[in-house]
């Protein structure tokens, strides 16, 4: 198994991504491993040979949950605290308000 750092540096540079989004096809390491150029490895890819992987989704479920049990008053408790009173909610800011 030969190591194919250079191929995957190049593709990555053509498909201007990280060195992680790039799939390099493990069935045709002795063809990918011949392309040692730029040009050689937009032909793979158009090949479909080395493919850019899509997107990993990061997902905001949790927060939203979260979120809406916090404005019902969970997740507040002293344990939660890291500030001081005064730090969570100013007392010159509550004096303002009446």
């Amino acid at each position: 198994m030969s190591t194919l750092r250079l191929q995957k540096r190049l593709a990555s540079a053509v498909m201007k991504c990280g060195k992680n989004k790039v799939w390099l096809d493990p069935n045709e390491t002795n063809e990918i491993n011949n392309a040692n150029s730029r040009q050689n490895i937009r032909k793979l890819i158009k090949d479909g040979l080395i493919i850019r992987k899509p997107v990993v989704i990061h997902s905001r479920w949790r927060v939203r949950r979260n979120a809406i049990a916090r404005r019902k008053g969970r997740h507040t408790g002293p344990g939660k605290r890291k500030g001081t009173a005064n730090a969570r909610m100013p007392t010159l800011l509550e004096q303002t308000f009446y």
